[in-house]
Formats: structure tokens, C-alpha cells, sequence
């Protein structure tokens, strides 16, 4: 990755983590050695190109090293050794793929390659919850004909140990995000709550304006 697109990434860095929701985004150098990538002809642009020579320049090709195929990405183009003399290849003569990660999701276009982690952790786990109880949440507040300015207090019957543990444990996020001045889990909400099926969950909560 040139600096140059390492800088337009980071400028607009917050947008793609708020609509890819991920936690945060890390630049790696190729020679990391965590990807590893995998270089193939392309026999559409090879053909025309190089007419009988393609069956060697595609051998030139697949016997490239990471430090060619890292050169060819920087520089868009390569010159490699063939029994007949230089040749000149680009990029668009050449297909590049990353290799999977366990653990991982990758993808590879022009030049650059993205490696999501896609290990869930159990925060993560707890976190994505909470994000789909605030969802809820907000729902009901359409429904039931709150301002989007009213306050709101929300009661929540403790029915499920998981949800219950993620919501304590987002329980600032919840409550910014729904704009709840109080948020209380209580064993049971006696009759007056509305039902809402989240997943594997079966909501039991009472929304009202503060």
C-alpha cells in the first residue's frame, strides 16, 4: 500500500468502521508475514499480448517471488528474465490473490488487500446484543409515539442470564443510544411489559418517559 492511499484510509477511517462496524483498522507492511498471496496469469490480456510466447511468459509468472509480486503492486508494473530476453508485465497482466487466514476473511483488488478478523470474541458477543436491544429499543419508542427528544426510563425484566449480562455490561452505550436516563433489570415486570423477540431472546420490557 502506497502512503499516499494509507492516507486517504486514515482520513476517512471513523466512516468505515462505523458502517463495516468494526473495532479499528491496522495498516501492516507485506513483509509482515501474517498474508500470504498468490500470484496467476492472466491468459485474457497474456494472449493478445504476447501471442506464442505466452506459455513462457506465464511460467515467468507463476514462478514470481512475494518480493515480485510485492514490486509489481507498488510499481504497477515488473520486468521479469525469459529465455528470449526482458519481459515487461503489468498489473493487469497478472491476477493476485491473498491466501486464507484461519480466523480470518481475505481479499485482494488493485493492490490492496484486506484481511477482516472475524474471531468472536465474547465481548464482541455481549456487545452485539446490546446493539440489537438498542435496535429494539428504538422501535418501540417510534411505536409507542415518543418525541425524539423525550427522555426515557427503561425497565427490563431479567429473564435470560446472556442478555442480562450484555446489557449490564453496555449499560452507558444502551442508554446514550436511546436516550435513557435509567436502565434497571428487574426480576419481573408483573403484566405491564411488551413482549419483543430478539434473536434467541424474548424480551420482556416497559419504556416510559422520564
Amino acid at each position: 500500500m502506497s502512503d499516499k492511499t494509507k492516507r486517504q484510509i486514515e482520513q476517512v477511517a471513523y466512516i468505515i468502521l462505523s458502517e463495516v462496524n468494526v473495532k479499528h483498522i491496522e495498516f501492516v507492511h507485506d513483509d509482515s508475514g501474517i498474508l500470504k498471496k498468490k500470484i496467476k496469469p492472466n491468459f485474457k490480456t497474456l494472449g493478445p499480448k504476447f501471442g506464442p510466447k505466452m506459455k513462457e511468459v506465464a511460467a515467468a509468472i507463476s514462478a514470481m517471488t512475494e518480493d515480485q509480486i510485492r514490486g509489481i503492486e507498488a510499481s504497477s508494473a515488473i520486468t521479469l528474465p525469459a529465455a528470449a530476453g526482458p519481459i515487461e508485465i503489468a498489473l493487469t497482466d497478472v491476477e493476485i490473490i491473498a491466501e486464507d487466514v484461519p480466523g480470518w476473511l481475505v481479499a485482494s483488488e488493485g493492490g490492496l488487500t484486506v484481511a477482516l478478523d472475524i474471531t468472536v470474541t465474547e465481548d464482541l458477543r455481549l456487545e452485539g446484543i446490546a446493539r440489537d436491544f438498542v435496535n429494539r429499543v428504538q422501535n418501540l419508542r417510534k411505536d409507542s409515539g415518543f418525541e425524539v427528544t423525550d427522555k426515557i426510563r427503561i425497565t427490563l425484566q431479567n429473564n435470560d442470564g446472556l442478555l442480562a449480562s450484555a446489557v449490564t455490561a453496555n449499560k452507558d452505550y444502551i442508554c446514550q443510544e436511546v436516550q435513557a436516563l435509567d436502565l434497571d433489570l428487574v426480576g419481573d415486570l408483573n403484566g405491564e411489559a411488551t413482549e419483543i423477540e430478539m434473536d434467541e431472546f424474548l424480551l420482556k420490557v416497559k419504556i416510559e418517559v422520564a
